[in-house]
């Protein structure tokens, strides 16, 4: 029996969504403890910030083989077997409604396709949605992000407004915090960002192998701020992190990649999936490449 169609402008059918979503994120056997991870054999379709772009969403859910049952977004034609698709950075959209963002949109369809595919589809936690849970200043591109969230969410859903906020902190809090992928070169890790060498002395990390607490999700302090507000990674920094949690690669996000793709030496990729140049790193897990030959398999969403 078909899932049931997502009502994007009815309160009941967004906090359904949402709630389905969150029981998946927390429920699916990939998830362990504070972040997903699967093995090989697989495909791996990663991505970096989509930032609430619709076209760019219905092209990545294509390529991991996945359709949408919405009317008006039915996510284009599959492309091969089901993949594993990674999304995150979802909402703060540059696109405004009369100063209000209407991105909950997005976010709503995330929870959807997670709930639809809870193996396959791996929401990943990033600064923005971690500043809209905490209802925090965030500026971006002259526009106060999580206010003008909180504006469209008011028009669109008036007194179940904060009925629709409370399913939206559940959705965001039941976030994994990472993907990881076990090969048989080492894990590849997915993740929002990374702690910078400057926050390395204070950053705790266990955090991938133990239960998230809400002094992670503490402002500026926790484990969780300090991970998806990484930028500015070293050799040194990254060969670190190699050592304690064992991945050999790391696909990332976060920071502006204007060709969509930037190379960390010696072993980050970082991908921007929410603009004309966006882009994402298909993966045979069984046939994991280098972090060099990873560069050369990231394909752009404007060929697609």
């Amino acid at each position: 029996m078909p899932a049931p169609q997502l009502n994007l402008s009815s309160p009941h059918g967004v906090i359904a969504a949402l709630e389905a979503g969150t029981r998946a994120n927390l429920s699916a056997p990939c998830r362990v403890r504070g972040i997903d991870a699967i093995d090989a054999p697989g495909r791996l379709v990663a991505t970096g910030d989509l930032h609430d772009n619709p076209i760019n969403f219905q092209k990545l859910v294509a390529a991991a083989g996945m359709t949408m049952n919405e009317p008006g977004l039915e996510g284009g034609e599959p492309v091969g077997p089901l993949s594993h698709l990674t999304l995150h950075e979802i909402i703060h959209s540059d696109r405004l409604m009369n100063g209000m963002d209407m991105s909950y949109r997005a976010l709503a369809r995330v929870a959807d396709l997670k709930a639809r595919y809870p193996m396959h589809v791996h929401a990943l936690l990033g600064n923005h949605e971690l500043a809209q849970y905490n209802n925090s200043a965030i500026l971006k591109d002259g526009v106060k992000s999580v206010d003008a969230f909180n504006l469209g969410v008011e028009f669109a859903f008036g007194d179940d407004a904060g009925r629709v906020n409370e399913a939206i902190r559940a959705f965001i809090r039941s976030m994994p915090i990472a993907l990881e992928c076990h090969t048989r070169r080492g894990s590849i890790l997915c993740a929002h960002s990374l702690p910078p060498a400057a926050s390395m002395g204070r950053f705790d990390t266990t955090v991938l192998r133990r239960e998230l607490t809400d002094d992670d999700y503490t402002p500026r302090i926790g484990a969780l701020h300090l991970m998806t507000w990484g930028r500015g990674y070293d050799a040194e920094g990254l060969e670190d992190l190699v050592e304690r949690w064992g991945a050999y690669l790391f696909i990332l996000g976060h920071e502006k990649a204007e060709d969509g793709v930037k190379f960390v030496p010696p072993n980050a990729i970082i991908l921007a999936s929410d603009h004309d140049r966006g882009t994402f790193l298909p993966i045979d897990l069984e046939h994991p490449p280098t972090p060099e030959e990873a560069m050369k398999k990231v394909q752009w969403l404007a060929g697609r």
